[in-house]
């Protein structure tokens, strides 16, 4: 084949506008008696184009960018088809659209797309960026390369590589295993699905990634604690065993209460061993670890029931204290608990941690200093969002006034 009988067209497709007025730039491949259609994933404003040139008009920073766009979209097609010429079999105009697409998102990485985003964004600033705004796009870039570490065994993954369970395994990865909230890691998908929106817009990524799939943006606000008669209900519930789903439920609300009196995330909980269990100078058991997700020290002392608990859910099977409960299933069982105990609000793995830290500690006069230690706080300020005045705390605080004043006369 001669490469003078490929031909590529660039055009708009006016009838596709968007809420701007832009139409996007399209391509079209002959050869011979062959055509394949291709979007440049660029678009401009119809004004501005010049269908004889393929070329959009004027010298603004936009044109001159769209203008080096093309130009190199062109390059690569005619790469494509030299690439397939030299190999001498026969192809049409549909493999060398198959072949320039799968070129270029073979060799775009998504990490590598995303440390160019940030680079852009450090050069604003304090101009229109603040800089906490960048720090949470580090911060998601750092939870991604850890996540594709492990889950991918590699640094890095084409966006080619990516596929639509990417996201869900990502969200189960940073909440389950990590311990972040459900609104911190909505917040991060939000940004990655911005970084596969470029990648298309470049045609780096041959489709929009993940725009259809729904994460739950969470609650920004703190999770409610259980209070007693809610934990009650709780350890009251029976279990038949009749199936395996009941099963599950049983061993979840065990955790669940063994995380009401000890604070741990479920990420630790999952981790926690034999050789997390320190014993003191009285003989008292103590759990003794570092959070996963900051990497500070806890130190729990093992209240009666959580010894009953840990006693119960003991297994020389294994070496973790707990038995492993997949993330999903482990929310899955605590929504239907929370249902079956007639529960007026919904539990999740949060709930137990702030069950601890304001009805099994707090409410019981122990220092918020010392709460902060076992919650693995960095800082007390942390800790002081669970210190808020319950009215149990209220009526008591009332009580010691009303006895310490009703022997007080006015002296006049």
């Amino acid at each position: 084949m001669d490469d003078k009988k490929m031909k590529v067209l660039l055009y708009l497709k006016k009838s596709s506008r968007d809420r701007s007025g832009k139409a996007p730039i399209m391509g079209r491949i002959t050869l011979e008696r062959s055509i394949a259609q291709l979007s440049c994933k660029l678009s401009c404003n119809p004004d501005l184009w010049n269908p004889r040139e393929s070329r959009v008009n004027g010298k603004s920073r936009e044109a001159v960018e769209v203008n080096a766009k093309l130009d190199n979209l062109l390059l690569a097609v005619q790469a494509s088809y030299q690439s397939l010429l030299a190999k001498g079999s026969p192809f049409d105009a549909t493999d060398i659209k198959d072949h320039f697409q799968g070129s270029v998102q073979s060799r775009t990485l998504f990490l590598e797309r995303f440390d160019v985003l940030i680079e852009n964004m450090e050069n604003h600033v304090g101009v229109d960026i603040k800089e906490n705004s960048l720090a949470s796009y580090r911060q998601t870039r750092a939870r991604l390369q850890q996540f594709i570490q492990a889950k991918y065994k590699v640094s890095d993954l084409a966006f080619s590589q990516l596929t639509e369970d990417f996201i869900k395994q990502f969200e189960q990865y940073v909440i389950g295993e990590v311990g972040l909230k459900q609104s911190t890691c909505y917040n991060m998908i939000v940004l990655i699905k911005k970084v596969c929106k470029l990648a298309y817009r470049e045609g780096a990524a041959d489709s929009l990634l993940f725009d259809n799939v729904h994460v739950d943006k969470g609650d920004n606000r703190l999770p409610k604690a259980l209070d007693k008669d809610a934990l009650d209900k709780l350890k009251a519930l029976r279990f038949d065993g009749l199936d395996s789903l009941d099963g599950d439920m049983e061993t979840s609300r065990d955790v669940f209460l063994f995380a009401c009196y000890t604070g741990a995330a479920y990420c630790d909980l999952m981790a926690l061993n034999r050789e997390h269990l320190i014993r003191d100078d009285e003989g008292a058991l103590w759990l003794k670890f570092n959070r996963q997700k900051t990497g500070v020290l806890c130190r729990v002392k093992l209240l009666p029931e959580a010894l009953r608990l840990l006693e119960q859910l003991h297994s020389d099977a294994r070496e973790t204290l707990l038995p492993y409960m997949n993330y999903a299933t482990y929310l899955s069982c605590l929504k239907a608990i929370s249902l079956r105990a007639g529960l007026s609000l919904p539990i999740t793995t949060h709930t137990a941690r702030h069950t601890f830290a304001t009805l099994i500690t707090l409410e019981q006069g122990v220092p918020i200093e010392t709460v902060s230690k076992m919650l693995g706080h960095s800082t007390v300020r942390m800790t002081e969002r669970y210190a808020k005045v319950t009215p149990q705390k209220l009526f008591e605080e009332f009580d010691r006034l009303i006895a310490f004043t009703e022997d007080l006369h006015l002296a006049i």
